[in-house]
């Protein structure tokens, strides 16, 4: 287990994390979604070829898991993080294409202390996940909850 060293008074509206990159193959993805999002454009060329997104594309649910792999991976292990009590919005605006390499921006809308927890602060945070041509990808808005260094009294 890493080192905490992000508490919530560390985090402030509009301060904005590049949470680095991932680059998913076609096996990744058909992996994905034999598992949890099975329909036929995650699964099979040529079906994919005939939809809507004109190729192989990953689940809308797979880009999410990689956004949270590199939430974690690149801060949450050094995070105080509690968890989180849900999302407001999540849009896939653009599909994922095997190899296409992701990343990750975030960026935080406001915080505030959590009124029923004084050792708990919540953290409302904007994510943008970009493909290698700087086109956005995802969006997602949601709250995060972090352990406070000194809670409130």
């Amino acid at each position: 287990m890493a080192e905490i060293t992000v508490y919530w008074e560390d985090l402030q509206p509009e301060q904005v994390l590049d949470l680095g990159s991932i680059t998913p193959t076609r096996e990744e993805i058909v992996a994905f979604a034999q598992q949890f999002d099975p329909q036929p454009f995650h699964l099979d060329e040529q079906a994919a070829k005939a939809s809507v997104f004109g190729g192989l594309c990953a689940s809308g649910w797979h880009t999410c898991s990689m956004a949270m792999r590199l939430m974690v991976t690149n801060f949450l292990q050094t995070a105080a993080s509690l968890g989180s009590p849900g999302l407001e919005n999540v849009k896939w605006l653009k599909p994922v294409f095997p190899n296409d390499t992701l990343r990750l921006q975030h960026r935080i809308l406001e915080t505030r202390p959590m009124r029923s927890r004084p050792d708990v602060g919540l953290v409302r945070t904007h994510w943008e996940m970009f493909n290698q041509h700087g086109e956005q990808v995802l969006h997602m808005e949601g709250w995060g909850m972090f352990r406070r260094r000194t809670p409130a009294a």
